[in-house]
Protein backbone atom coordinates (compact mmCIF):
# COMPACT_ATOMS: atom_id res chain seq x y z
CA UNK A 1 0.00 0.00 0.00
CA UNK A 2 2.89 2.12 0.85
CA UNK A 3 4.60 2.29 -2.49
CA UNK A 4 1.26 2.38 -4.11
CA UNK A 5 0.52 5.42 -2.24
CA UNK A 6 4.29 6.47 -3.38
CA UNK A 7 3.30 6.07 -7.30
CA UNK A 8 0.52 7.89 -6.91
CA UNK A 9 1.95 10.70 -5.30
CA UNK A 10 4.56 11.17 -8.38
CA UNK A 11 2.37 10.30 -11.06
CA UNK A 12 -1.19 11.72 -10.58
CA UNK A 13 0.95 15.60 -9.85
CA UNK A 14 2.77 15.01 -12.96
CA UNK A 15 -0.42 14.13 -15.12
CA UNK A 16 -2.18 17.15 -13.88
CA UNK A 17 0.78 18.77 -15.22
CA UNK A 18 0.92 17.28 -18.62
CA UNK A 19 -2.58 18.33 -18.83
CA UNK A 20 -2.52 21.55 -17.96
CA UNK A 21 0.24 21.49 -20.61
CA UNK A 22 -1.71 20.32 -23.34
CA UNK A 23 -4.51 22.84 -22.41
CA UNK A 24 -1.85 25.69 -23.07
CA UNK A 25 -0.76 24.25 -26.26
CA UNK A 26 -4.32 23.07 -27.59
CA UNK A 27 -6.51 25.85 -26.20
CA UNK A 28 -9.09 23.63 -24.80
CA UNK A 29 -9.74 20.93 -21.99
CA UNK A 30 -11.66 18.63 -20.87
CA UNK A 31 -13.17 20.26 -17.68
CA UNK A 32 -11.89 22.78 -15.43
CA UNK A 33 -11.53 21.26 -13.05
CA UNK A 34 -7.96 18.59 -11.42
CA UNK A 35 -9.41 15.78 -12.59
CA UNK A 36 -10.06 16.96 -15.61
CA UNK A 37 -6.75 18.01 -16.07
CA UNK A 38 -5.07 14.58 -15.12
CA UNK A 39 -7.31 12.56 -17.59
CA UNK A 40 -6.67 15.38 -19.79
CA UNK A 41 -2.77 14.54 -19.23
CA UNK A 42 -3.45 10.82 -19.19
CA UNK A 43 -5.14 11.12 -22.83
CA UNK A 44 -2.33 13.15 -24.26
CA UNK A 45 0.30 10.81 -22.92
CA UNK A 46 -0.52 7.65 -24.14
CA UNK A 47 -1.28 9.46 -27.71
CA UNK A 48 2.38 10.83 -27.51
CA UNK A 49 3.75 7.68 -26.54
CA UNK A 50 2.01 5.77 -28.80
CA UNK A 51 3.61 7.61 -31.88
CA UNK A 52 7.00 7.12 -30.29
CA UNK A 53 6.46 3.59 -29.83
CA UNK A 54 7.09 3.32 -33.33
CA UNK A 55 10.21 4.15 -33.13
CA UNK A 56 11.79 3.37 -29.81
CA UNK A 57 11.65 1.40 -26.48
CA UNK A 58 9.02 3.08 -24.04
CA UNK A 59 11.78 2.86 -21.24
CA UNK A 60 13.66 4.80 -18.68
CA UNK A 61 14.74 7.27 -20.74
CA UNK A 62 10.86 8.10 -21.57
CA UNK A 63 9.57 8.42 -18.40
CA UNK A 64 11.90 10.31 -16.57
CA UNK A 65 11.35 13.31 -18.39
CA UNK A 66 7.71 12.51 -18.52
CA UNK A 67 7.82 12.63 -15.06
CA UNK A 68 9.93 15.85 -14.50
CA UNK A 69 8.34 17.92 -17.09
CA UNK A 70 4.60 17.39 -15.62
CA UNK A 71 5.87 18.37 -11.99
CA UNK A 72 7.77 20.82 -12.95
CA UNK A 73 4.11 22.25 -14.81
CA UNK A 74 2.66 21.14 -11.69
CA UNK A 75 4.19 23.35 -9.40
CA UNK A 76 4.85 26.07 -11.58
CA UNK A 77 1.12 26.34 -12.50
CA UNK A 78 0.36 25.93 -8.53
CA UNK A 79 -2.08 23.30 -9.51
CA UNK A 80 -2.54 21.73 -5.71
CA UNK A 81 -4.52 25.05 -5.12
CA UNK A 82 -7.54 23.31 -6.79
CA UNK A 83 -7.84 21.40 -4.16
CA UNK A 84 -8.66 23.83 -1.63
CA UNK A 85 -12.15 24.27 -1.99
CA UNK A 86 -12.98 20.66 -0.42
CA UNK A 87 -15.17 20.60 2.29
CA UNK A 88 -14.25 18.69 5.35
CA UNK A 89 -16.99 16.19 4.47
CA UNK A 90 -15.36 15.72 0.95
CA UNK A 91 -11.89 15.08 2.42
CA UNK A 92 -12.32 12.63 4.83
CA UNK A 93 -14.48 10.80 1.70
CA UNK A 94 -11.34 11.24 -0.85
CA UNK A 95 -9.57 10.01 2.33
CA UNK A 96 -11.23 6.97 3.71
CA UNK A 97 -12.64 6.11 0.05
CA UNK A 98 -8.27 6.19 -0.90
CA UNK A 99 -7.40 3.66 1.75
CA UNK A 100 -9.64 1.34 0.51
CA UNK A 101 -8.84 1.40 -2.77
CA UNK A 102 -5.10 0.91 -2.09
CA UNK A 103 -5.74 -1.76 0.02
CA UNK A 104 -7.54 -3.65 -2.70
CA UNK A 105 -5.10 -2.59 -5.08
CA UNK A 106 -2.46 -4.25 -3.28
CA UNK A 107 -4.03 -7.94 -4.02
CA UNK A 108 -2.46 -10.41 -6.44
CA UNK A 109 -3.40 -10.27 -9.72
CA UNK A 110 -6.02 -12.60 -10.81
CA UNK A 111 -7.38 -11.60 -14.04
CA UNK A 112 -5.99 -14.67 -16.49
CA UNK A 113 -5.37 -11.73 -18.88
CA UNK A 114 -2.87 -10.20 -16.68
CA UNK A 115 -0.31 -13.24 -17.63
CA UNK A 116 -1.49 -13.94 -20.85
CA UNK A 117 -1.71 -10.53 -22.59
CA UNK A 118 -1.12 -7.45 -20.43
CA UNK A 119 2.42 -8.02 -18.57
CA UNK A 120 3.65 -9.94 -21.67
CA UNK A 121 2.56 -6.67 -24.03
CA UNK A 122 4.35 -4.25 -21.14
CA UNK A 123 7.18 -6.02 -21.61
CA UNK A 124 7.63 -5.88 -25.37
CA UNK A 125 7.16 -2.52 -24.80
CA UNK A 126 9.37 -1.68 -22.60
CA UNK A 127 11.99 -3.54 -24.17
CA UNK A 128 11.08 -2.63 -27.75
CA UNK A 129 8.04 -0.69 -28.73
CA UNK A 130 5.93 -1.50 -31.14
CA UNK A 131 7.33 -4.44 -33.33
CA UNK A 132 6.01 -5.03 -36.46
CA UNK A 133 4.16 -8.31 -37.17
CA UNK A 134 4.61 -9.23 -33.55
CA UNK A 135 0.92 -11.24 -34.03
CA UNK A 136 2.73 -13.40 -35.60
CA UNK A 137 5.01 -14.62 -32.70
CA UNK A 138 1.86 -14.68 -30.39
CA UNK A 139 -1.36 -13.66 -31.40
CA UNK A 140 -2.83 -11.85 -28.61
CA UNK A 141 0.29 -9.03 -28.45
CA UNK A 142 -1.11 -8.06 -31.68
CA UNK A 143 -3.41 -6.06 -29.86
CA UNK A 144 -0.85 -3.71 -28.17
CA UNK A 145 -3.96 -1.25 -25.91
CA UNK A 146 -3.06 2.14 -25.35
CA UNK A 147 -3.56 1.70 -21.99
CA UNK A 148 -0.75 -1.00 -22.03
CA UNK A 149 1.65 1.48 -23.89
CA UNK A 150 0.58 4.32 -21.02
CA UNK A 151 1.41 1.61 -18.63
CA UNK A 152 4.46 0.53 -19.68
CA UNK A 153 5.68 4.37 -19.72
CA UNK A 154 5.20 4.40 -15.67
CA UNK A 155 6.08 0.69 -15.26
CA UNK A 156 9.92 1.05 -15.56
CA UNK A 157 10.52 3.34 -12.03
CA UNK A 158 7.30 4.63 -11.21
CA UNK A 159 4.88 2.12 -11.33
CA UNK A 160 6.90 -1.37 -11.18
CA UNK A 161 4.27 -3.45 -9.83
CA UNK A 162 1.79 -1.90 -12.61
CA UNK A 163 -0.74 -0.64 -10.64
CA UNK A 164 -2.14 2.34 -12.82
CA UNK A 165 -5.64 1.26 -12.45
CA UNK A 166 -5.42 1.70 -9.16
CA UNK A 167 -3.94 5.43 -9.63
CA UNK A 168 -6.96 6.09 -11.96
CA UNK A 169 -8.95 4.64 -9.20
CA UNK A 170 -7.96 7.58 -7.03
CA UNK A 171 -8.23 9.90 -9.94
CA UNK A 172 -12.09 8.23 -10.74
CA UNK A 173 -12.87 9.41 -7.05
CA UNK A 174 -11.42 13.18 -7.57
CA UNK A 175 -13.13 13.58 -10.15
CA UNK A 176 -17.10 12.59 -8.40
CA UNK A 177 -15.95 14.55 -5.28
CA UNK A 178 -15.67 17.42 -7.92
CA UNK A 179 -18.09 17.59 -9.98
CA UNK A 180 -20.56 16.43 -7.36
CA UNK A 181 -21.75 13.35 -9.68
CA UNK A 182 -22.53 11.09 -6.91
CA UNK A 183 -24.56 8.52 -8.56
CA UNK A 184 -21.05 7.49 -10.03
CA UNK A 185 -19.82 7.19 -6.35
CA UNK A 186 -21.84 3.66 -6.82
CA UNK A 187 -19.89 2.09 -9.61
CA UNK A 188 -16.47 2.66 -7.13
CA UNK A 189 -16.80 -0.29 -5.11
CA UNK A 190 -17.49 -2.84 -8.34
CA UNK A 191 -14.08 -1.11 -9.74
CA UNK A 192 -12.01 -2.22 -7.20
CA UNK A 193 -12.13 -5.75 -8.81
CA UNK A 194 -9.89 -4.29 -11.93
CA UNK A 195 -7.58 -2.39 -9.78
CA UNK A 196 -5.04 -5.12 -9.28
CA UNK A 197 -4.08 -5.66 -12.91
CA UNK A 198 -3.78 -2.80 -15.96
CA UNK A 199 -6.75 -3.84 -17.22
CA UNK A 200 -8.11 -1.98 -20.18
CA UNK A 201 -11.54 -2.54 -19.13
CA UNK A 202 -11.23 -0.25 -16.01
CA UNK A 203 -10.15 3.09 -17.89
CA UNK A 204 -13.13 2.11 -20.70
CA UNK A 205 -15.94 2.17 -18.23
CA UNK A 206 -14.46 5.19 -16.23
CA UNK A 207 -13.73 7.40 -18.96
CA UNK A 208 -17.42 6.32 -20.65
CA UNK A 209 -19.11 7.51 -17.37
CA UNK A 210 -16.58 10.96 -17.35
CA UNK A 211 -17.86 11.29 -21.07
CA UNK A 212 -21.66 10.66 -20.52
CA UNK A 213 -21.30 13.05 -17.74
CA UNK A 214 -19.93 15.92 -19.52
CA UNK A 215 -22.82 14.92 -21.74
CA UNK A 216 -25.27 15.26 -19.77
CA UNK A 217 -23.89 17.95 -18.02
CA UNK A 218 -24.09 20.26 -20.86
CA UNK A 219 -20.60 20.30 -22.02
CA UNK A 220 -20.55 21.52 -25.29
CA UNK A 221 -16.71 21.02 -26.40
CA UNK A 222 -17.43 18.41 -29.18
CA UNK A 223 -13.89 18.38 -30.29
CA UNK A 224 -12.35 16.88 -27.01
CA UNK A 225 -15.25 14.70 -26.15
CA UNK A 226 -15.13 12.98 -29.53
CA UNK A 227 -11.46 12.51 -29.75
CA UNK A 228 -11.57 11.15 -26.18
CA UNK A 229 -13.99 9.07 -27.06
CA UNK A 230 -12.30 8.06 -30.38
CA UNK A 231 -8.94 6.88 -27.48
CA UNK A 232 -11.63 5.16 -25.63
CA UNK A 233 -12.44 3.12 -28.68
CA UNK A 234 -8.30 2.73 -29.25
CA UNK A 235 -8.18 1.27 -25.89
CA UNK A 236 -11.14 -1.40 -26.29
CA UNK A 237 -12.81 -1.68 -29.68
CA UNK A 238 -15.41 -3.02 -27.73
CA UNK A 239 -15.90 0.47 -26.81
CA UNK A 240 -17.17 1.46 -30.30
CA UNK A 241 -20.45 3.00 -29.19
CA UNK A 242 -19.30 5.91 -27.71
CA UNK A 243 -17.45 7.42 -30.69
CA UNK A 244 -20.98 6.67 -31.94
CA UNK A 245 -22.73 8.72 -29.42
CA UNK A 246 -20.37 11.64 -29.07
CA UNK A 247 -20.71 11.91 -32.89
CA UNK A 248 -24.20 11.67 -33.23
CA UNK A 249 -24.68 13.99 -30.12
CA UNK A 250 -22.21 16.25 -31.97
CA UNK A 251 -23.70 16.37 -35.64
CA UNK A 252 -27.46 16.20 -34.85
CA UNK A 253 -27.65 18.60 -31.01
CA UNK A 254 -24.78 20.15 -31.19
CA UNK A 255 -24.86 21.07 -34.86
CA UNK A 256 -20.92 21.35 -34.98
CA UNK A 257 -18.50 21.84 -37.91
CA UNK A 258 -16.98 18.83 -39.26
CA UNK A 259 -13.45 20.35 -38.35
CA UNK A 260 -14.34 19.29 -34.70
CA UNK A 261 -13.96 15.66 -35.46
CA UNK A 262 -10.42 15.95 -37.30
CA UNK A 263 -8.73 15.13 -33.92
CA UNK A 264 -10.85 12.36 -33.20
CA UNK A 265 -9.86 11.03 -37.10
CA UNK A 266 -6.77 11.08 -36.62
CA UNK A 267 -6.91 9.22 -33.67
CA UNK A 268 -8.66 6.81 -35.62
CA UNK A 269 -6.04 6.57 -38.05
CA UNK A 270 -3.24 6.06 -35.11
CA UNK A 271 -5.05 3.24 -34.14
CA UNK A 272 -5.89 1.48 -37.50
CA UNK A 273 -2.00 2.42 -38.17
CA UNK A 274 -0.63 0.90 -34.73
CA UNK A 275 -2.88 -2.15 -35.41
CA UNK A 276 -1.33 -2.56 -39.20
CA UNK A 277 1.93 -2.52 -37.66
CA UNK A 278 1.70 -4.90 -35.15
CA UNK A 279 -1.67 -6.83 -36.76
CA UNK A 280 -1.44 -6.58 -40.37
CA UNK A 281 -4.92 -5.44 -40.09
CA UNK A 282 -6.24 -2.06 -39.18
CA UNK A 283 -8.95 -3.81 -36.92
CA UNK A 284 -7.62 -6.41 -34.11
CA UNK A 285 -8.50 -8.95 -34.12
CA UNK A 286 -10.87 -8.71 -37.66
CA UNK A 287 -8.84 -9.94 -40.74
CA UNK A 288 -10.57 -7.38 -43.13
CA UNK A 289 -9.33 -4.59 -45.39
CA UNK A 290 -6.15 -7.13 -46.68
CA UNK A 291 -3.58 -4.58 -47.60
CA UNK A 292 -0.87 -7.07 -48.66
CA UNK A 293 1.72 -6.53 -45.90
CA UNK A 294 3.56 -9.84 -45.35
CA UNK A 295 3.72 -9.82 -41.57
CA UNK A 296 -0.15 -10.23 -41.29
CA UNK A 297 -0.85 -13.25 -39.49
CA UNK A 298 -1.43 -16.96 -40.88
CA UNK A 299 -5.23 -17.51 -42.09
CA UNK A 300 -5.49 -20.88 -40.42
CA UNK A 301 -4.41 -18.90 -37.14
CA UNK A 302 -6.98 -16.52 -37.52
CA UNK A 303 -9.51 -18.73 -38.31
CA UNK A 304 -8.59 -20.70 -35.37
CA UNK A 305 -8.63 -17.70 -33.21
CA UNK A 306 -12.39 -16.97 -34.49
CA UNK A 307 -13.54 -20.70 -33.57
CA UNK A 308 -11.92 -19.83 -30.10
CA UNK A 309 -13.80 -17.19 -29.40
CA UNK A 310 -17.51 -18.66 -30.54
CA UNK A 311 -16.40 -21.32 -27.91
CA UNK A 312 -15.71 -18.54 -25.55
CA UNK A 313 -18.90 -17.26 -26.30
CA UNK A 314 -20.38 -20.28 -24.94
CA UNK A 315 -18.00 -20.82 -21.69
CA UNK A 316 -16.86 -23.82 -23.33
CA UNK A 317 -19.80 -25.62 -22.51
CA UNK A 318 -20.08 -26.96 -26.28
CA UNK A 319 -17.76 -28.08 -29.06
CA UNK A 320 -17.25 -26.52 -32.13
CA UNK A 321 -18.98 -29.24 -34.06
CA UNK A 322 -21.68 -28.85 -31.86
CA UNK A 323 -22.60 -25.18 -32.05
CA UNK A 324 -21.85 -25.26 -36.08
CA UNK A 325 -25.14 -26.94 -35.88
CA UNK A 326 -27.69 -24.59 -33.44
CA UNK A 327 -30.48 -23.13 -35.66
CA UNK A 328 -30.66 -19.31 -34.44
CA UNK A 329 -33.09 -20.30 -31.62
CA UNK A 330 -30.49 -23.02 -30.11
CA UNK A 331 -27.74 -20.28 -30.86
CA UNK A 332 -29.76 -17.74 -28.79
CA UNK A 333 -31.47 -20.45 -26.04
CA UNK A 334 -28.08 -21.83 -25.42
CA UNK A 335 -25.98 -18.72 -25.04
CA UNK A 336 -29.20 -17.48 -22.63
CA UNK A 337 -29.18 -20.51 -20.44
CA UNK A 338 -25.13 -21.70 -19.93
CA UNK A 339 -24.72 -23.42 -16.58
CA UNK A 340 -23.38 -21.50 -14.23
CA UNK A 341 -22.96 -17.45 -13.32
CA UNK A 342 -23.01 -16.18 -17.04
CA UNK A 343 -25.93 -17.61 -17.48
CA UNK A 344 -27.35 -15.14 -15.03
CA UNK A 345 -25.08 -12.44 -16.41
CA UNK A 346 -26.05 -12.79 -20.66
CA UNK A 347 -29.97 -12.77 -19.41
CA UNK A 348 -29.46 -9.46 -17.13
CA UNK A 349 -28.01 -7.82 -20.16
CA UNK A 350 -30.68 -8.99 -22.60
CA UNK A 351 -33.51 -7.60 -19.72
CA UNK A 352 -30.78 -4.55 -19.37
CA UNK A 353 -31.57 -3.16 -23.17
CA UNK A 354 -34.96 -4.00 -23.11
CA UNK A 355 -35.94 -2.35 -20.03
CA UNK A 356 -33.63 0.98 -21.12
CA UNK A 357 -35.36 0.83 -25.10
CA UNK A 358 -38.93 1.91 -22.81
CA UNK A 359 -37.19 4.31 -20.55
CA UNK A 360 -36.21 5.84 -23.99
CA UNK A 361 -39.88 5.53 -25.51
CA UNK A 362 -40.93 7.08 -21.99
CA UNK A 363 -38.56 9.94 -21.65
CA UNK A 364 -38.36 10.66 -25.33
CA UNK A 365 -34.69 12.51 -25.39
CA UNK A 366 -32.13 13.14 -28.10
CA UNK A 367 -29.44 12.16 -25.80
CA UNK A 368 -30.87 9.23 -24.05
CA UNK A 369 -31.65 8.07 -27.67
CA UNK A 370 -28.98 8.14 -29.17
CA UNK A 371 -27.26 5.94 -26.55
CA UNK A 372 -29.58 3.32 -27.05
CA UNK A 373 -29.12 3.56 -30.46
CA UNK A 374 -25.32 3.54 -29.89
CA UNK A 375 -25.20 0.63 -27.47
CA UNK A 376 -27.71 -1.52 -29.38
CA UNK A 377 -25.14 -0.98 -32.74
CA UNK A 378 -22.38 -2.25 -30.08
CA UNK A 379 -24.55 -5.02 -29.01
CA UNK A 380 -25.23 -6.49 -32.62
CA UNK A 381 -21.67 -6.20 -33.04
CA UNK A 382 -20.47 -8.23 -29.75
CA UNK A 383 -22.94 -10.82 -30.23
CA UNK A 384 -22.34 -11.36 -34.11
CA UNK A 385 -18.49 -11.36 -33.41
CA UNK A 386 -18.12 -12.74 -29.91
CA UNK A 387 -20.75 -12.31 -27.19
CA UNK A 388 -18.47 -13.07 -24.01
CA UNK A 389 -19.81 -11.42 -21.20
CA UNK A 390 -16.87 -8.98 -20.63
CA UNK A 391 -17.17 -7.55 -24.07
CA UNK A 392 -20.59 -6.20 -22.63
CA UNK A 393 -20.05 -5.56 -19.25
CA UNK A 394 -19.85 -1.84 -19.37
CA UNK A 395 -23.49 -1.41 -21.00
CA UNK A 396 -24.60 -2.39 -17.34
CA UNK A 397 -22.75 1.06 -16.23
CA UNK A 398 -24.28 3.07 -18.43
CA UNK A 399 -27.85 1.66 -18.38
CA UNK A 400 -28.06 2.47 -14.16
CA UNK A 401 -26.13 5.43 -14.66
CA UNK A 402 -28.17 7.43 -17.24
CA UNK A 403 -31.54 5.81 -15.69
CA UNK A 404 -30.87 6.65 -12.61
CA UNK A 405 -29.19 10.03 -13.56
CA UNK A 406 -31.26 12.56 -12.06
CA UNK A 407 -32.66 10.28 -9.19
CA UNK A 408 -29.84 9.46 -6.85
CA UNK A 409 -29.36 12.38 -5.13
CA UNK A 410 -26.00 12.60 -2.68
CA UNK A 411 -27.31 10.90 0.41
CA UNK A 412 -28.84 7.52 -1.39
CA UNK A 413 -25.95 7.24 -3.65
CA UNK A 414 -23.80 7.48 -0.53
CA UNK A 415 -25.55 4.77 1.16
CA UNK A 416 -25.38 2.27 -1.47
CA UNK A 417 -21.54 2.67 -1.76
CA UNK A 418 -21.48 2.01 1.86
CA UNK A 419 -23.15 -1.15 1.64
CA UNK A 420 -21.61 -1.86 -1.74
CA UNK A 421 -17.99 -0.78 -0.55
CA UNK A 422 -18.21 -3.58 2.65
CA UNK A 423 -19.19 -6.38 0.31
CA UNK A 424 -16.76 -5.65 -2.44
CA UNK A 425 -14.01 -5.32 0.12
CA UNK A 426 -15.07 -8.05 1.99
CA UNK A 427 -14.84 -10.44 -1.47
CA UNK A 428 -11.76 -9.38 -2.57
CA UNK A 429 -10.22 -9.65 1.01
CA UNK A 430 -11.82 -13.55 1.82
CA UNK A 431 -12.31 -14.36 -2.16
CA UNK A 432 -12.88 -18.82 -0.82
CA UNK A 433 -16.39 -17.42 1.47
CA UNK A 434 -17.42 -16.25 -2.91
CA UNK A 435 -16.61 -19.13 -4.30
CA UNK A 436 -18.79 -21.20 -1.76
CA UNK A 437 -21.71 -19.33 -2.43
CA UNK A 438 -21.04 -18.90 -6.35
CA UNK A 439 -19.09 -22.06 -7.44
CA UNK A 440 -19.32 -21.04 -10.75
CA UNK A 441 -16.99 -18.28 -10.34
CA UNK A 442 -14.02 -19.80 -10.96
CA UNK A 443 -12.02 -16.37 -11.28
CA UNK A 444 -12.33 -16.52 -7.49
CA UNK A 445 -9.96 -19.58 -7.05
CA UNK A 446 -6.69 -17.17 -8.33
CA UNK A 447 -7.52 -14.43 -5.57
CA UNK A 448 -4.72 -14.66 -3.33
CA UNK A 449 -4.97 -14.04 0.59
CA UNK A 450 -4.35 -10.92 2.48
CA UNK A 451 -0.63 -11.07 3.75
CA UNK A 452 1.07 -8.22 5.68
CA UNK A 453 3.53 -7.45 3.27
CA UNK A 454 1.21 -5.46 0.96
CA UNK A 455 0.86 -2.96 3.80
CA UNK A 456 4.08 -2.04 2.16
CA UNK A 457 4.13 -3.44 -1.34
CA UNK A 458 1.77 -4.79 -3.29
CA UNK A 459 1.64 -8.90 -4.10
CA UNK A 460 2.92 -10.21 -7.69
CA UNK A 461 3.49 -13.45 -8.24
CA UNK A 462 6.66 -14.85 -9.29
CA UNK A 463 7.54 -17.91 -11.89
CA UNK A 464 10.64 -17.42 -13.75
CA UNK A 465 11.00 -21.63 -14.91
CA UNK A 466 11.01 -21.62 -18.46
CA UNK A 467 12.76 -23.69 -21.49
CA UNK A 468 14.59 -22.00 -24.26
CA UNK A 469 14.26 -23.27 -27.74
CA UNK A 470 15.39 -22.64 -30.90
CA UNK A 471 13.53 -22.61 -34.57
CA UNK A 472 14.45 -21.10 -37.68
CA UNK A 473 16.56 -18.10 -36.84
CA UNK A 474 14.28 -17.82 -34.06
CA UNK A 475 15.30 -18.22 -30.84
CA UNK A 476 12.57 -18.08 -27.99
CA UNK A 477 11.31 -19.20 -24.82
CA UNK A 478 8.09 -21.24 -23.50
CA UNK A 479 6.77 -21.16 -19.53
CA UNK A 480 7.87 -24.19 -18.11
CA UNK A 481 4.57 -26.40 -17.50
CA UNK A 482 2.31 -23.37 -17.52
CA UNK A 483 0.34 -22.13 -20.19
CA UNK A 484 1.35 -18.15 -20.33
CA UNK A 485 4.44 -15.87 -20.26
CA UNK A 486 3.79 -13.54 -17.60
CA UNK A 487 7.56 -13.16 -16.43
CA UNK A 488 9.30 -15.51 -19.05
CA UNK A 489 12.37 -13.33 -20.95
CA UNK A 490 10.91 -12.37 -24.05
CA UNK A 491 11.12 -13.21 -27.31
CA UNK A 492 8.65 -16.13 -25.52
CA UNK A 493 5.58 -17.78 -27.34
CA UNK A 494 2.54 -19.74 -25.33
CA UNK A 495 2.59 -23.35 -25.45
CA UNK A 496 -0.57 -23.17 -27.29
CA UNK A 497 0.56 -21.41 -30.39
CA UNK A 498 3.72 -23.84 -30.25
CA UNK A 499 0.97 -26.76 -30.86
CA UNK A 500 -0.83 -24.34 -33.29
CA UNK A 501 2.12 -23.79 -35.67
CA UNK A 502 2.95 -27.28 -35.48
CA UNK A 503 -1.30 -27.45 -36.67
CA UNK A 504 -0.46 -25.45 -39.48
CA UNK A 505 2.69 -26.06 -41.14
CA UNK A 506 4.29 -22.39 -40.28
CA UNK A 507 6.73 -20.88 -37.94
CA UNK A 508 7.24 -17.34 -36.49
CA UNK A 509 10.77 -16.24 -38.12
CA UNK A 510 12.32 -13.16 -37.85
CA UNK A 511 12.61 -10.87 -40.44
CA UNK A 512 16.20 -9.56 -40.06
CA UNK A 513 17.50 -12.05 -37.84
CA UNK A 514 20.06 -9.45 -36.03
CA UNK A 515 17.30 -7.33 -35.37
CA UNK A 516 14.17 -7.98 -33.71
CA UNK A 517 12.64 -4.57 -33.97
CA UNK A 518 12.26 -5.79 -37.67
CA UNK A 519 9.62 -7.81 -37.01
CA UNK A 520 7.97 -11.39 -37.36
CA UNK A 521 6.51 -13.36 -40.30
CA UNK A 522 4.70 -16.63 -40.13
CA UNK A 523 6.79 -18.96 -42.97
CA UNK A 524 6.38 -22.56 -43.98
CA UNK A 525 8.41 -24.84 -42.15
CA UNK A 526 11.21 -26.80 -43.65
CA UNK A 527 11.13 -30.60 -42.58
CA UNK A 528 14.11 -30.17 -40.79
CA UNK A 529 12.32 -27.13 -38.67
CA UNK A 530 9.21 -29.78 -38.40
CA UNK A 531 11.08 -31.97 -36.31
CA UNK A 532 13.07 -29.34 -34.12
CA UNK A 533 9.30 -28.33 -33.56
CA UNK A 534 7.97 -32.04 -32.97
CA UNK A 535 10.88 -32.40 -30.07
CA UNK A 536 9.51 -28.96 -28.64
CA UNK A 537 6.36 -29.89 -28.72
CA UNK A 538 7.13 -33.57 -27.28
CA UNK A 539 8.68 -31.87 -24.56
CA UNK A 540 6.41 -29.59 -23.40
CA UNK A 541 4.09 -32.43 -23.50
CA UNK A 542 6.41 -34.37 -21.35
CA UNK A 543 6.75 -32.05 -18.81
CA UNK A 544 2.85 -32.37 -17.96
CA UNK A 545 3.43 -35.92 -17.09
Amino acid sequence: MLLILLTIIVIVPALSGWGKLFETIFKTQLSKEISGKIIFGIFGISIAWTVLAFFIPINLYVEVPTILIGLLYFFKEKLHLHLDHFSRKNYWLLTISSLFILFCGSFHPYILDHFGYYLPSIQWLKEYGLVKGISNLDLVLGQMSMWHIFQAGFSNFTDPFLRINTVLLIVYLLYIIEKKSWIQLCFLPVLLLFSQSPSPDLPVIIFSLIVLNETLSNNKNTAILFAFSVFVFAIKPTMIWLPIFTFLHSIFIIKSQFKSAIPGILIFFLFCLKNIWTFGYPIFPIPIIDLGFIWKPNQELLKSSSQFAILKTFDNQYSYPEIQKFSTFDYIKNWLFLDGIKSVINILFVLSLLIFIIFTFIKKNKIITFIYISLIIKSILVLLFSAQYRFFIDVFFVIIFVMLFTYLNEKKSFLIYSVLMIFFVSFITFPSVAAQFIPSYRMSSFMGKFKSEQLYKPSVYEYKKYHSFETGNLKFNVSEKYPFNFDTPIPAISESFIFDYQKAGIFPQLIDKNNIRKGFISKEMTESEQKQVEKITDKITNSYK
